[in-house]
């Protein structure tokens, strides 16, 4: 849970805040859980949402609208393999990201949550989270080709 809140807020010391605010509100509200879900994934839900919650509270979240945006982007061949990325150059990476994309590549990539989902979670359109999916992906690519070079296996 806790890895959960960290990589979407960014930060070690608001993600044990979020933390302490979801077990909070969780314990509140544990007269509600049904079992329609595991406990796990009733509790994850509350911490995704309470870390997105304290986000928009600093404002340290902006979903930019890009429905406006072309809906195809030209992939661009950057000439290094995935594979030999390091893990700590990863982190590193989704870390420079922007939140709503580093929030975006962690619902769909990490904790496994569809569009649909992450529509829910973030307020956003559809057409949006597929967006926001999409160029935080180019945005990772651009920030390990530049920054992480070095860092790459041999």
């Amino acid at each position: 849970m806790f890895n959960t809140a960290l990589r979407i807020v960014g930060d070690f010391d608001d993600a044990e805040d979020v933390m302490q605010e979801a077990f909070i509100k969780a314990f509140g509200k544990l007269d509600t859980y049904q079992a329609k879900a595991t406990f796990g994934a009733w509790l994850k839900r509350i911490v995704i949402n309470e870390s997105i919650t304290w986000l928009r509270k600093g404002k340290k979240i902006q979903c930019e609208d890009v429905e406006h945006f072309p809906e195809t982007i030209e992939e661009t061949e950057w000439n290094f393999d995935p594979e030999n990325i390091k893990i700590k150059s990863l982190i590193e990476a989704l870390r420079l990201l922007k939140s709503n994309y580093r929030t975006a590549l962690s619902l769909y990539y990490i904790e496994g949550y569809d569009y649909e989902e992450i529509t829910g979670i973030m307020n956003v359109s559809y057409a949006n989270a597929r967006a926001l999916v999409s160029r935080g992906k180019q945005q990772l690519k651009k920030i390990l080709i530049t920054e992480f070079a070095a860092t790459f296996k041999e």
